[in-house]
């Protein structure tokens, strides 16, 4: 699906003081362990962008925490509204970041966080977002496809799906300038540190200045 409008002005608008982050990475290299950590370590400075999907919720899920979960019907309405950053569409569901999710982080005075696949990189990047754009990987396939396979979440059929979509996104992920940083996951802690390290500025900023 191919994007259909700019970044409407009210979003660029609201966008002052620090920038997004936006997060990419196939599943299973730990993007979302990171950011839990994150979230944790910075509660009141950063906020997640909850994304909107037509798939149905996983035992455990919750709307409106996990994603919002919408019917297809729905989303196109709103897709061809120009209501959305990005969307994509993966295993016959879309996925998406509308505007209003941003927003509501930012309504906070949070950095917004999207967690995004390499499609919805290339649409975010044809918007005036203008994010921090991290890439998180596995250190190898094989990691990754141990990694799925040990959370017995997945069949044979979409476990395939997953590493297939894995290998073209690892290897889009090579084109120059379309991160600020590639972080591979092969130590939490130390792909933690980098990550905190290319945000520290602004972390700073959205902690404002100190007290005296």
């Amino acid at each position: 699906m191919s994007w259909r409008r700019p970044l409407g002005c009210a979003l660029a608008t609201a966008m002052q003081g620090p920038r997004p982050v936006v997060l990419s990475g196939p599943s299973g290299a730990g993007k979302s362990t990171l950011l839990k950590k994150l979230l944790k370590d910075y509660e009141n400075i950063f906020g997640f962008s909850v994304s909107h999907t037509t798939r149905q919720p996983r035992p455990g899920e919750v709307n409106g925490k996990d994603y919002h979960f919408v019917t297809r019907e729905d989303m196109l309405k709103d897709v061809n509204a120009g209501e959305f950053i990005e969307h994509a569409e993966f295993s016959g569901n879309m996925y998406g970041t509308s505007k209003a999710a941003v927003q509501a982080v930012q309504a906070q005075n949070q950095i917004c966080v999207l967690d995004v696949d390499m499609q919805g990189v290339k649409n975010i990047k044809k918007t005036d977002l203008n994010p921090i754009y991290i890439s998180i990987q596995p250190p190898s396939l094989e990691v990754l496809e141990k990694r799925l396979r040990e959370r017995q979440t997945e069949t044979e059929e979409s476990l395939q799906k997953r590493l297939k979509a894995a290998r073209v996104d690892l290897e889009l992920s090579k084109e120059p300038g379309l991160f600020n940083l590639i972080i591979i996951n092969d130590n939490l802690e130390v792909a933690y540190l980098k990550l905190k390290e290319i945000l520290a500025e602004e972390i700073k900023k959205a902690q404002g200045p100190k007290k005296s």
